[in-house]
């Protein structure tokens, strides 16, 4: 029997509150601290990985204070079509990269990162930007679960599952309550789909024990809890900063993101 499947479902599931992040700069708060002064040692590279329904131009200003501050920056493009996919991409990507590197996720990117890193030696620190850090056995829709009330989504049927947005009358609401109307409009706008598999396929690495991790947690966030945050930091270990800021915390406050980020770098020996 065939089964004719509606090309849109409006959805609203908890479980599917993977992620997010935006796709362009935002305005930084006027009390955004500056990046901190760090020393004139040759410097490592760092590896951006946006989380869903963004692309790597949500870490513009982030990356604009890390270039003046001289470090090597690159922002992976995350196909967010599954974890083990998305993990194996980002293992072939940090393997043309010579030298240290630091290596950075934003929200669903924080599950990347956790299960790609060790395939790399030369991954000497992982930042977590409002970031899930799955252990192994571990899915980010088990965690994402624990984060209330749920996140209205579109769902979009595809030829190898199914795609998830946020639906844009709710994109400033959940993931940029502290970014402009304006701003917050044109993210909805060009956000990029995920595909569900992003929250069902487990983890098989945790990154975080073996390699030195920081944690930057946004009180504000309406997509992942700041509980939920403070959980998976504590378990992982982490070096752990607050900001008042929403799920967009790069976005809106880019000062903060990238002073957590130097730490990290300036650890590197």
């Amino acid at each position: 029997m065939r089964i004719r499947i509606p090309r849109r479902v409006t959805l609203t599931v908890g479980v599917l509150v993977l992620l997010g992040a935006t796709t362009a700069p935002g305005v930084a708060m006027a009390d955004d601290p500056g990046p901190p002064s760090v020393s004139a040692s040759p410097k490592p590279t760092v590896v951006l990985v946006h989380g869903a329904w963004a692309d790597s131009s949500s870490w513009s200003a982030v990356m604009e204070r890390l270039r003046k501050d001289g470090y090597p920056v690159r922002a992976i493009a995350n196909p967010l079509q599954g974890l083990t996919g998305d993990a194996a991409h980002l293992s072939s990507y940090l393997a043309t990269i010579d030298g240290p590197v630091v290596l950075v996720g934003h929200s669903y990117g924080g599950a990347v990162i956790t299960n790609s890193a060790v395939s790399d030696p030369d991954v000497k620190a992982l930042v977590y930007i409002a970031g899930f850090i799955p252990a192994k056995g571990e899915t980010v829709g088990d965690l994402a679960a624990r984060t209330s009330p749920a996140i209205p989504l579109v769902a979009t049927p595809v030829p190898d599952g199914t795609e998830v947005s946020i639906d844009p009358a709710h994109f400033r609401d959940f993931f940029a309550g502290d970014v402009d109307g304006t701003t917050a409009a044109d993210l909805a706008a060009v956000q990029r789909p995920a595909n569900t598999r992003a929250v069902s396929e487990t983890g098989t690495e945790e990154a975080y024990r073996t390699i030195p991790s920081w944690s930057l947690i946004a009180r504000q966030d309406h997509a992942i809890a700041p509980d939920v945050q403070r959980f998976m930091s504590k378990r992982a270990g982490a070096h752990t900063e607050e900001v008042d800021a929403s799920h967009a915390v790069m976005v809106s406050r880019p000062g903060k993101v990238t002073h957590m980020i130097e730490e990290a770098a300036r650890s590197i020996r």
